[in-house]
């Protein structure tokens, strides 16, 4: 039997505990609404983890048993400590798949990834949303038609401030006649990173059946390779270099000397 993929869903779990409304959507949070959707799929083994945790629930224990990390924020991006954002920027290095839903464009994580500020316009007017599928042949869109759609949404639009996707499999339309690069796909590193914007708390939108299929395809997508790289950056010492070779010039480092520079 195949060993199952590893898929931890980070939620802060914000809105859901201060506002009644989400509440309402979301009764078991967001990440416990996303968690049921991806629990359908047998080939995936899933857990929550939540701001309020010791380590936000991203212990190294816990980091290195995780195949893909799912991760949505919005209040509290400012709360998440810089030693987590740390370990899991070098997991994903190594090759753990990162996947930031909505309002984590602007988490510490994925603007660290990026490397830009990932503003973007927004709207907050319950409109609809049509989801067209640019890469009818990418492993993320498989199984889904020309286009699906979101009966309410929080717009976002562009002019999206990230470096030029790898890969845009989704782009958006919305009912003000705004557009959106709204699923895009990056790698760092050997890790693989797929940005999608659907999925604002005041509406039902991860019970829309098409979302739940993108993001069960999307971890499949970001699942690592079973090779794990680890970035140590070792010396390698004169005597096992390629060809022979004689020492000259001062040295600065000494032999046998490890660790990341």
């Amino acid at each position: 039997m195949t060993e199952r993929i590893r898929i931890l869903i980070w939620n802060e779990n914000v809105h859901e505990r201060e506002n009644a409304t989400v509440a309402q959507i979301y009764p078991a949070g967001i990440h416990g609404c996303i968690a049921g959707a991806l629990k359908s799929d047998d080939q995936l083994q899933v857990r929550t983890a939540t701001l309020r945790e010791p380590e936000h629930g991203l212990s190294d224990a816990i980091l290195d048993q995780t195949d893909v990390l799912v991760w949505w924020g919005h209040a509290a991006h400012g709360r998440v400590q810089d030693e987590m954002v740390d370990r899991v920027i070098k997991r994903i290095w190594q090759g753990m798949g990162f996947i930031a839903l909505h309002s984590s464009h602007y988490s510490k994580i994925f603007k660290r990834l990026m490397g830009t500020s990932c503003s973007l316009t927004w709207r907050e007017a319950g409109e609809r949303e049509r989801v067209w599928v640019c890469n009818p042949g990418h492993p993320i869109a498989r199984d889904l038609g020309r286009y699906f759609e979101i009966e309410n949404t929080e717009m976002y639009g562009e002019p999206f401030a990230i470096p030029a996707p790898d890969e845009i499999v989704f782009l958006s339309w919305y009912e003000g006649g705004d557009v959106f690069r709204s699923g895009c796909t990056w790698k760092r590193g050997n890790g693989k990173i797929f940005y999608f914007a659907p999925g604002h708390e005041m509406y039902p939108i991860y019970f829309n059946s098409p979302v739940q299929l993108v993001l069960r395809n999307a971890v499949h997508w970001a699942a690592p390779d079973p090779v794990r790289w680890i970035d140590t950056c070792p010396q390698v010492p004169a005597d096992k270099a390629a060809e022979r070779l004689s020492i000259k010039g001062p040295r600065l480092h000494k032999e046998g000397e490890q660790g990341l520079k």
